[in-house]
């Protein structure tokens, strides 16, 4: 069954993309079909799978809005192994009005159908909790929160589970929390350990992922090179792309 996993946080800069990334190129490693959906004006997701100038997207898709239109804009990305990406554009908030009745339901709807293709869908939200990351969220099967281990990091989490419950609520009730991602670590840092247990205390130990996400320069080097950091061949490539595959295994028993 296909699992669809939405990485969030209303805030930007704290590693959203990458997290995204890191599940699909855990996946790559494990030959699974995936599919990244790039809600993200910024398109980084769809850089960082190789693609740099689309002919369609998902705002195209989105515009349309015809049942699972979406497969006419998914291509292949560089990656290999059946790894397909539903790129993204700078305009694709402006080009999608929110006000329409149901419109919580779009992304689903454009979605519909192909889902089957893969074994695991990951969307990319956008840095912010307006329309399009509802839509992530009202489509998805799991919600991953990625912050960073700042005072804003932790007020960018209570916004985002908000919003969460707020689209369990009233657009998707099988809508899951998978976790809290706490991305670029420093062990040394005493404000990282200090902001680490806050969240701990506040929505428990077993919502805080682990291992934590440490600091690691082969992350930046994967997507600059625009492959899976499975292929960056160095202590701290083979690190991060353990904990990856650990935070992949934990997001299919949650779904489970």
């Amino acid at each position: 069954m296909t699992r669809v996993i939405a990485v969030a946080n209303q805030k930007g800069g704290v590693g959203k993309t990458t997290l995204a990334l890191g599940l699909a190129s855990a996946a790559w490693n494990r030959h699974w079909r995936t599919l990244v959906v790039d809600l993200d004006p910024q398109a980084n997701a769809s850089m960082g799978v190789g693609l740099m100038d689309p002919a369609l997207t998902v705002g195209d898709a989105l515009a349309d809005g015809r049942p699972g239109v979406a497969a006419e804009a998914i291509v292949p990305s560089t990656w290999g192994r059946g790894t397909d990406v539903l790129p993204s554009e700078p305009a694709v908030e402006h080009r999608v009005a929110e006000a329409a009745p149901g419109s919580e339901q779009r992304l689903r709807t454009v979605l519909a159908g192909i889902g089957h293709r893969y074994e695991i869908v990951v969307i990319d939200c956008p840095p912010s909790l307006g329309a399009l990351t509802r839509e992530a969220l009202a489509a998805s099967d799991l919600a991953l929160v990625v912050t960073t281990p700042s005072y804003f990091g932790a007020q960018g989490v209570e916004r985002a589970m908000a919003e969460i419950d707020e689209v369990r609520k009233n657009h998707n009730r099988d809508l899951q929390l998978a976790g809290i991602v706490v991305n670029r670590v420093r062990s040394v840092a005493e404000e990282h350990q200090y902001r680490e247990h806050e969240l701990v205390e506040i929505y428990g130990r077993s919502a805080v992922m682990k291992p934590l996400m440490p600091e690691r320069i082969a992350v930046q080097q994967a997507e600059g090179y625009g492959q899976p950091v499975q292929l960056v061949k160095t202590a701290g490539g083979r690190e991060v792309a353990d904990i990856y595959g650990t935070y992949l295994t934990k997001l299919l028993k949650a779904a489970r």
